[in-house]
């Protein structure tokens, strides 16, 4: 892991209860959320639907907690346009639904956001080595993207590592690894350990049995 980068949490707003996403919003807010993680879905590049544009602003009326935004999306250039980008933000796009990716990352730092390239478990690192210079963050999913609930691609644990290693070895140590897919308190460890600092909570740790506050604060010491 790098130590120079502090470890933060990213809580998944899909995850969340629609019916109350303010108040869960605020509960996150006020347990030191990092980001908040927008899940992005378009049936296409992902067999599900679901969040969108106006779901983050309406959260940004309740929290000015940056928005980290997950297009699980075809051709994601194409959607850029629909955000209100801000300073702190981050956008993360799929290696695997662009064939212009070097120029949607610039695209999103053009716009003032952070730029991210994610990657679907079978997808090698090779595939990203040439757009490290333009990206802030890799995503790395460790489950197939699509569904929450889903259990931990125990491989995807090496490729965390593996690609710690790469980063630092490559001269882009400063850049942040997020580990997005069965986000427990025990893999998130595990995560840890390989050297992820941004870590995505849905229903495996922070929307489940105990509470937002509480689970939040646990999910913390398993990083720290």
């Amino acid at each position: 892991m790098n130590a120079s980068i502090l470890p933060g949490i990213s809580p998944s707003m899909m995850c969340a209860n629609a019916l109350e996403l303010g108040r869960d919003a605020e509960a996150l807010d006020r347990a030191g959320a990092q980001f908040f993680h927008y899940d992005i879905m378009d049936g296409a590049f992902v067999p599900n639907f679901t969040l969108g544009p106006d779901v983050i602003r309406a959260v940004r009326k309740v929290s000015a907690v940056p928005a980290d935004i997950h297009l699980m999306v075809q051709n994601p250039e194409r959607h850029l346009h629909l955000f209100d980008l801000r300073p702190g933000d981050v956008v993360s796009v799929h290696q695997e639904s662009t064939i212009h990716l070097q120029r949607t990352l610039a695209a999103i730092r053009q716009a003032g956001a952070q730029a991210a390239v994610a990657l679907n478990p079978a997808t090698p690192l090779c595939m990203i080595e040439d757009v490290l210079p333009d990206v802030d963050m890799v995503l790395v999913m460790t489950v197939n993207p699509g569904f929450a609930g889903q259990k931990l691609v125990p491989a995807t644990l090496a490729k965390i590592a593996r690609l710690r290693a790469m980063l630092d070895a490559s001269g882009y140590g400063h850049v942040r690894i997020e580990v997005d897919g069965n986000v427990s308190f025990e893999n998130a460890k595990k995560m840890r350990a390989a050297g992820a600092d941004l870590f995505v909570a849905g229903t495996s740790a922070v929307f489940c049995a105990g509470g937002i506050a509480a689970n939040m604060q646990k999910l913390t010491d398993c990083i720290r």
